[in-house]
C-alpha cells in the first residue's frame, strides 16, 4: 500500500500537488478558526495541522489577509455553485424564494467551512483592507443579483413597476447577514433560523406587492 501510494504521488504534476496542498490548508485553516477564532488561528498551525512544514502556509499565502482571503475565495465560489443551481431561470420573487431556502440549506446543511466563512465575513470589519475589499465586493455581487432578479421580474410582467429593486434587494441583503449573526450565536436553534428564513420571503414578497395572477408570457 505505502508503495502504491508513493507511486501515485509521484506521478502528480505540480498544480496537483498545489492543488491537493491548497485543499488540506483550506480544511485544516476552516478547522482551527471555528475552534481558535480568527485571531487564534496561525499560519504556521494551519501548515502543521495540514500535514506539512510550518513555513509551507506562510510560503504559499503570504500572510493572516493572504489565507482568509482564500478561505472567503473558495467557500464563497461553492455557494456561488449552489445558488445558480437553485436558482437557476427564475426571476422577480421565485428567484429571491429558491436563493432564500438554498441559504437556509447552505448553513443548516453545511459544514464548519460554513461557519468559517461567515466568521471571517464579521471579522472583515477589522483592520486588515485585503479581507475587507473583498468582502465588500461579495456583499456587491449580493445586491447585485437581487436587484437583477427584481427588474427581470418587473420586465416580464410579475411584479410592478413601480418596486424599487435597489431598496428591496439592499434589505434583503442586509436581513441575510443579520439572519447569519444569529445563526454563528445560536447555530443549535436551526427551528429559529428556519422561521427567519421563512419570515424573510414573506415580508420580501410583501415588499414587492407580487400578483400571483401574473404569469410570464409563453
Amino acid at each position: 500500500m505505502e508503495a502504491s501510494v508513493s507511486i501515485d504521488s509521484s506521478r502528480r504534476t505540480q498544480a496537483q500537488r498545489t492543488a491537493l496542498s491548497d485543499a488540506r490548508m483550506l480544511d485544516a485553516a476552516v478547522a482551527l478558526i471555528c475552534e481558535c477564532g480568527a485571531a487564534g488561528t496561525t499560519l504556521k498551525d494551519v501548515g502543521e495541522r495540514a500535514g506539512y512544514s510550518r513555513g509551507l502556509a506562510s510560503y504559499r499565502f503570504g500572510n493572516k489577509g493572504g489565507l482568509f482571503a482564500f478561505i472567503i475565495r473558495s467557500i464563497g465560489e461553492s455557494w456561488l455553485r449552489e445558488l445558480s443551481a437553485a436558482v437557476r431561470d427564475k426571476v422577480g420573487l421565485d428567484a429571491i424564494e429558491a436563493a432564500t431556502d438554498a441559504h437556509y440549506s447552505f448553513i443548516a446543511e453545511g459544514s464548519d467551512a460554513i461557519r468559517a466563512f461567515y466568521i471571517l465575513w464579521f471579522d472583515s470589519i477589522g483592520p486588515d483592507p485585503e479581507l475587507k475589499r473583498l468582502v465588500a465586493n461579495i456583499h456587491e455581487r449580493r445586491r447585485h443579483d437581487v436587484t437583477e432578479w427584481i427588474n427581470r421580474g418587473i420586465a416580464c410582467g410579475r411584479l410592478d413597476s413601480t418596486v424599487d429593486a435597489e431598496g428591496t434587494a439592499e434589505q434583503f441583503c442586509a436581513a441575510v447577514i443579520g439572519i447569519v449573526y444569529q445563526w454563528l450565536v445560536k447555530p443549535q436553534d436551526e427551528q429559529h433560523i428556519n422561521l427567519l428564513h421563512q419570515t424573510l420571503k414573506t415580508q420580501t414578497a410583501a415588499a414587492l406587492r407580487r400578483s400571483e395572477l401574473m404569469e410570464i408570457p409563453a
